[in-house]
């Protein structure tokens, strides 16, 4: 089994940033790809950024996140981020991260990934 613990949600101005982080144990060695994901209020969850995660290379985005949020990992520390930046309302959300076995970093379909956290709500005023 996996475990992932999101942290780092919070309340930010328009223009703000923040990091979220994603802290990863229990049965690590079969995970191939790392991603977060992303719920509205009143829409379904959508893909948001993933990451290879033995590597930490060749990470995938949402066309509306590109050039603002940055996925990245720590091997050492188990830990996964996402540093959004220029954050604005339509980014708010409750934030997932996510874990699979397959190595498809382009997978956006959510039922798709094996593991998930319970969520960190970040909220982006006007």
């Amino acid at each position: 089994q996996v475990q992932l613990v999101e942290s780092g949600g919070g309340l930010v101005q328009a223009g703000g940033s923040l990091r979220l982080s994603c802290a990863v144990s229990g049965r690590t060695f079969g995970i191939n790809a790392m991603g977060w994901f992303r719920r509205a209020p009143g829409k379904e969850r959508e893909f948001v950024a993933a990451i290879s995660w033995r590597s930490g290379s060749n990470a995938y985005y949402t066309d509306s996140v590109k050039g603002r949020f940055t996925i990245s990992t720590d091997a050492a520390e188990n830990t996964v981020y996402l540093q959004m930046d220029t954050l604005a309302p339509e980014d708010t959300a409750v934030y997932y991260c996510a874990a699979a076995r397959h190595p498809y970093i382009e997978t956006m379909t959510a039922a798709w990934w094996d593991y998930w956290g319970q969520g960190t709500q970040v909220t982006v005023s006007s």
